[in-house]
């Protein structure tokens, strides 16, 4: 990989390995965190990105469960509200079972939810913004500086910590 150096552009240098000194770009030219400092708001930022990726994914996982079951309702039956309700106690005397008031008359049960325009283009612009997200954190990782990577570790984790639970109640 070569260089040019013309009048104007200026020769950047990237650390390649694990440290702890400033002076990386970080996502732009202009934030290049080289003092203290910097360097500690810039992981703050890092961490709270982290766990914002965290929560973003926990809601693109909670929408998804909710459509899917507001999509795939069980349709209900006679015999099963009446089959409820004795349960509950009340009394129900049911003398019409045709095959036309029984769910799915005999056809197979849909597994896919179909296309619905406002739910697949709620989930497309959520898994995009998380994609975002994810990349950008990958970039800061990039930089080899040893703080941000911990930072976005450490947010990774707090955001599993408190928005996992939220992702894993899809059944």
């Amino acid at each position: 990989m070569g260089s040019t150096n013309t009048p104007g552009s200026e020769l950047v240098m990237m650390t390649p390995y694990l440290h702890f000194t400033g002076g990386d770009n970080l996502f732009f030219k202009s934030w290049h965190p080289s003092s203290r400092g910097a360097i500690a708001g810039a992981s703050v930022a890092l961490l709270v990105l982290a766990m914002s990726e965290r929560l973003l994914f926990a809601t693109r996982r909670a929408m998804d469960t909710h459509w899917r079951r507001s999509i795939l309702a069980p349709v209900h039956s006679i015999e099963g509200d009446a089959k409820f309700l004795r349960k509950q106690g009340v009394e129900v005397h049911v003398h019409d079972s045709s095959s036309a008031r029984r769910p799915n008359n005999g056809r197979r049960i849909r597994t896919v939810p179909p296309f619905v325009l406002s739910h697949d283009a709620a989930r497309g612009a959520l898994y995009s913004l998380q994609a975002l997200l994810s990349y950008a954190l990958m970039l800061s990782v990039m930089t080899f500086q040893a703080v941000y990577i911990i930072s976005v570790i450490v947010g990774l984790g707090l955001g599993e910590l408190l928005f996992g639970r939220l992702a894993g109640a899809h059944l």
